[in-house]
């Protein structure tokens, strides 16, 4: 039951990635998110780590949706607009994307790995505070630190960008 369980949420929070990816309204896109964050948050709660599934609905399907919600509505930008890429990003979106769905595969249909099968049983849930909070803030502090600084380089560099394109549209008229 647990594995057909984690079947329909996979396919649902995989659905719900590709919806984000290809809708051209932004407003839809933050909803398709939603829905992907909650299919995350099931797939914790499968893995036998409610704080992080928690964590996962409280900080990114409440919070930071309502930040990007608010910046999307703020500069405007609720319909995507047709943007001209380099010449070279779809041939290497297409390659990366074939090496990610490969390894996936390979993941997925290969060995099962003796790492994992012979890892010994712990008292403590995967996903327990304490643990999260030990790695968090010692192991993997400067990653945290340096995701945190890319998603506020993100935010102001999509303002700069909305206030520079507004501008050349009030210089037309």
């Amino acid at each position: 039951m647990e594995f057909v369980l984690f079947l329909i949420t996979a396919f649902i929070t995989i659905g719900a990635a590709a919806a984000m990816v290809l809708s051209h309204n932004a407003v839809h896109s933050a909803l398709w998110l939603v829905l992907n964050f909650f299919g995350v948050a099931v797939l914790y709660l499968l893995l036998n780590a409610p704080f992080l599934a928690m964590v996962q609905i409280t900080v990114y399907a409440g919070a930071i949706m309502v930040l990007f919600l608010f910046v999307i509505m703020l500069l405007g930008s609720e319909k995507g607009e047709e943007v001209n890429g380099l010449p070279w990003q779809t041939p290497v979106a297409l390659v990366l994307g074939l090496v990610l769905v490969s390894i996936a595969g390979y993941a997925i249909l290969g060995a099962d790995s003796p790492a994992i099968a012979a890892a010994p049983a712990t008292d403590t849930q995967i996903g327990a505070a304490e643990a999260v909070a030990n790695s968090l803030f010692s192991t993997y502090l400067l990653p945290f630190e340096i995701t945190s600084v890319l998603l506020l380089v993100a935010l102001i560099g999509a303002v700069v960008l909305t206030i520079k394109s507004r501008e050349r549209e009030g210089a037309r008229t």
